[in-house]
């Protein structure tokens, strides 16, 4: 091995700078994952813990180093069960990259779903539905799904397998309706489920405004790979989501343009890199 320099009793060689540098590129991406959430102080004090091992057992204190190496050996089995839903986010980001990156087969294929799916798939029922709920401040909870079938979610509401109409949408929002509390899940042209429990976003990063309905929204958009749009029953404000980020402001139109381009996976851009536009001022739009 060819050492480059040695500080104190530290030899440094090509390997270990590259050892360095892969390990800062992955400690820094689980950063991003949990960035914003309650998690990122556990893992920043564990790692903080972790390089003082490293330091004690390079300096040979036998004892120190003894003492926080089973600390550490138990602290793999806490950090599992303390980062639960972090890895489950990891796990999932890592499974939506391998497909993005599926040979022109598959994407084929996918094309081909996407459009069979947007064929049948009437959006101007729920374009209109939505321009309805705005005008009347009703709020709505709409996830979009073109790959998945969302079985787990489906299954904490009230299964429908219904067409996607207008009245139907509008009825199930409505304050008196017993499915209004929840989410409604649209999978293949299908309503296929209302009264949904979605997971909450803990992003301490949001606006203060949004509320429950959008913060759901935007959760269930960093755990799955849907689109979703929310309505806020104080304001009338629609926010869609996706990939954890979100967009609003948007004119109706648009709105319908980004789920067709959802339904037919042809994105033109990532939703990192949309800007957010401030809402404009219009009277489809009402400032909170």
């Amino acid at each position: 091995m060819i050492f480059l320099f040695r500080i104190g009793f530290l030899e440094v060689a090509w390997v270990d700078l590259i050892d360095i540098g892969l390990v800062s590129v992955l400690l820094y991406q689980i950063y991003k994952i949990i960035k914003g959430s309650i998690a990122v102080n556990i893992f920043l004090g564990i790692l903080s813990l972790y390089l003082i091992y490293l330091i004690v057992r390079a300096a040979q204190m036998e004892l120190l180093a003894k003492i926080l190496g089973q600390f550490m050996g138990v602290g793999v089995l806490a950090m599992i069960i303390l980062f639960q839903p972090e890895i489950r986010k990891f796990l999932l980001l890592i499974g939506r990259s391998t497909e993005i990156n599926r040979g022109n087969l598959i994407k084929s294929i996918n094309h081909w779903r996407s459009g069979f799916f947007h064929n049948e798939f009437d959006v101007h029922q729920l374009m209109e539905a939505a321009k309805s709920m705005k005008a009347t401040r009703t709020g709505a909870l709409i996830v979009f799904s073109r790959d998945s079938e969302l079985k787990f979610h489906c299954e904490t509401g009230d299964l429908l397998n219904a067409e996607v109409n207008k009245r139907l949408i509008v009825s199930i929002f409505q304050k008196t309706s017993p499915l209004h509390d929840g989410a409604l899940i649209i999978y293949k042209s299908k309503i296929r489920a209302a009264r949904c429990v979605l997971p909450v976003s803990e992003n301490d990063h949001l606006p203060p405004q949004f509320g429950l309905r959008h913060r759901s929204a935007i959760g269930m958009s960093e755990v799955t790979d849907t689109l979703v749009m929310a309505i806020s029953e104080e304001t009338g404000r629609l926010i869609l989501a996706r990939n954890g980020k979100f967009l609003r402001g948007l004119k109706l139109k648009q709105v319908e343009q980004k789920i067709l381009e959802y339904l037919h996976n042809a994105e033109p851009q990532k939703w990192d890199e949309i800007p957010v536009e401030p809402e404009p001022q219009e009277p489809e739009e009402v400032k909170a």
